[in-house]
């Protein structure tokens, strides 16, 4: 109880900051940067550089109160199809625009809901996508996975189609936990879908479960973990619950109420964290956890894990073009988000252009504070000489936040001549450290907790 009110007098439950998927984070995204931008970026993107590619399914069956994803809810195929069309047009603008032989490296289908497709747009899909991007060697192909929103005919498409790893969406198991969020899902149909998963040759499985849920508790988060390590996962992402209602309308169908407070938030966090770690799984960052011959476990601890918009990550790849609406895509020399809204999406596909809407240019030191932070979030550590054969001498710009972080944190955090570390006791405040390297700080902009 000391450790967590030291925690609380720093200001871990007071703090709200980005979680540095991105930097700058979206929030300070301009329409001064938008399709021009978004197009030149493409063409001159180097062929012998493999890239990533992110596509956007933005529909689902149910609308699930506690997601903050750019959603929309449907009961038919009817849009789900049209919005094919769309990115089969996309697809085809960025054929004509791309330096001929450019290869993808990962692949990732994300939503709203990509298993709402059926065998037949999957596999459409996938034929439209490898028309432009021929897949790099040690392709890697993950989608996101709703246990309710799939069958054995879906797996077997996407696996057919090249899929590597499956991205299951479980949140928690506890019935009262998954009423009050909107997101019935039995740990019966769960257990069927890896089974299904794992009988297609899916060898990588992922987990993403949620804490800080209303009426979730100590008991409940056991009883999750203890499932879904029946499964056995090769790697399980446990994040933060965001209540952001003034970004999410849903949310407010969530009783305040019923959230666990500040200490009960943090404990839960841990207890999960404790129990996946007596399982054998290695911590990842701050809220990922690996099995150690896992791909992700080895980046680490070979300096090689990167952060992007999915989370942790292998991926290396320096470009991510992303499709479909909201999606973002990161580029050398800056960000570009297509046109959120399904339909205004649509409508500038459709029109005959691409569909970025807003965007950042990267400049000065916005690189260098990239990478420090990406350091932090990674690896607890910056070290100013792994900045120094990109950044040069401008790496000591960043000499001085440095100190100011380890005057402000104390024990928590070291800095021995060029090197900050965030030490194990103080990690739950990774966030509120990286933001310290943060240039671009929006008026009015509320972000979620930190704990």
């Amino acid at each position: 109880m000391e450790h967590i009110e030291h925690l609380r007098a720093l200001g871990l439950f007071d703090a709200r900051v980005p979680r540095y998927t991105s930097y700058p984070t979206a929030a300070v995204f301009s329409p001064r940067i938008g399709a021009a931008f978004q197009s030149e970026a493409l063409a001159e993107l180097d062929p012998r550089i493999p890239v990533s590619v992110y596509i956007h399914i933005p529909f689902c069956e149910r609308l699930c109160w506690f997601c903050a994803c750019h959603t929309q809810g449907t009961q038919t195929l009817a849009p789900v199809e049209g919005y094919i069309e769309t990115l089969e047009a996309e697809l085809a603008l960025l054929r004509h625009i791309l330096p001929r032989g450019l290869r993808m490296g990962q692949l990732h289908w994300g939503g709203g809901t990509p298993t709402i497709l059926p065998p037949i747009l999957i596999h459409r899909l996938a034929r439209a996508i490898r028309d432009v991007f021929e897949p790099a060697e040690n392709f890697e192909f993950s989608v996101e996975i709703d246990p309710t929103m799939v069958d054995r005919a879906k797996i077997d498409a996407l696996a057919a189609e090249g899929m590597t790893r499956a991205s299951i969406g479980i949140q928690d198991f506890a019935p009262e936990v998954q009423q009050a969020i909107g997101r019935e899902q039995p740990f019966e149909l769960t257990q069927v879908c890896v089974a299904d998963l794992r009988a297609a040759g899916i060898l990588s499985l992922n987990t993403d479960l949620v804490y800080g849920l209303p009426h979730q508790t100590e008991a409940h988060i056991a009883d999750t973990v203890e499932k879904v390590l029946t499964f056995a996962p090769d790697r399980v992402a446990l994040f933060g619950y965001a209540h952001v209602p003034w970004v999410s309308k849903r949310q407010k169908l969530i009783d305040e109420a019923a959230l666990p407070g500040d200490v009960s938030r943090y404990r839960l966090a841990a207890f999960a964290a404790e129990r996946f770690g007596k399982a054998g799984m290695q911590a990842i960052g701050i809220d990922h956890f690996a099995r150690s011959n896992d791909a992700l476990a080895k980046a680490q601890s070979t300096g090689r894990l990167r952060r992007n918009f999915q989370g942790y990550t292998t991926d290396g790849c320096q470009t991510l073009i992303g499709l479909g609406a909201s999606s973002i895509s990161r580029f050398p020399g800056g960000y570009v988000q297509n046109a959120t809204a399904t339909a205004a999406y649509i409508q500038r596909i459709t029109a005959g252009g691409f569909a970025g809407s807003r965007g950042h240019a990267m400049a000065g030191e916005d690189a260098l504070r990239a990478r420090a932070i990406e350091f932090l979030m990674c690896d607890f550590r910056l070290n100013l000489t792994d900045l120094q054969p990109e950044f040069g001498v401008a790496a000591t710009a960043l000499a001085p936040i440095m100190k100011h972080a380890a005057a402000k944190f104390g024990e928590l955090i070291s800095c021995e001549g060029d090197v900050l570390r965030i030490l194990p006791d103080g990690r739950a405040l990774t966030r509120i450290v990286a933001s310290m390297f943060d240039d671009h700080v929006p008026e009015g902009v509320r972000y979620s907790r930190v704990s």
